[in-house]
């Protein structure tokens, strides 16, 4: 194993996300193997969520398909969870929470829960099967009045406000002025 790679693997240990994602893998049936890098895979997954290809806690990635099917149909969504794997080390138990956040951010502005989502962009949209090459989501994109996510409220988008033109010139003066005199008296 990696130098890089020991660290990932120790961190997500003592941060217990390896522990948690080891459980949740044999709770749901899966046959776990463990990689030379240190990531377990979980093949054979029977839980119906969450509704993903394939998902990571800690150093395990699981899936209800097996690793090479899965990497057959959607090419490189094992680099895409060995991301999340790095995020796991470096977050720890606030991974899940800023997960759950990003989701609800990205679902509430595009009607996808990944398109938005910061840690789903970092490990890399295309790789983990939710865009296109063109940045197009692949798979259902929840909509409300026609919109994507709440973005018909309109409460979600920046207020546009007018931009305002400085009323100072390139002297430091008001403009129309030549020094406390309103412009237009002539001054005397």
């Amino acid at each position: 194993m990696r130098r890089r790679d020991r660290i990932r693997h120790i961190a997500n240990w003592l941060n217990l996300s390896t522990p948690v994602g080891l459980l949740v893998a044999g709770a749901g049936g899966a046959h776990v193997r463990r990689r030379p890098d240190g990531i377990f895979v979980a093949e054979g997954y029977r839980f119906r969520f969450p509704v993903a290809g394939a998902f990571t806690i800690g150093d395990v990635v699981t899936t209800a398909s097996t690793l090479s099917r899965l990497e057959g149909t959607m090419p490189g969504v094992f680099a895409h969870e060995v991301r999340h794997a790095w995020q796991y080390a470096a977050t720890g138990v606030w991974f899940l929470p800023a997960y759950l956040l990003g989701s609800a951010w990205s679902l509430a502005r595009t009607g996808s829960p990944a398109l938005r989502n910061p840690l789903e962009r970092h490990a890399g949209l295309v790789s983990g099967g939710y865009a296109g090459l063109d940045g197009a989501p692949i798979g259902p994109v929840w909509t409300w009045r026609g919109a994507p996510g709440l973005s018909a409220l309109g409460t979600l988008r920046a207020p546009r406000r007018p931009i305002r033109r400085s009323r100072r010139t390139a002297g430091g003066a008001p403009s129309g002025s030549a020094g406390g005199a309103p412009a237009g008296d002539g001054g005397a």
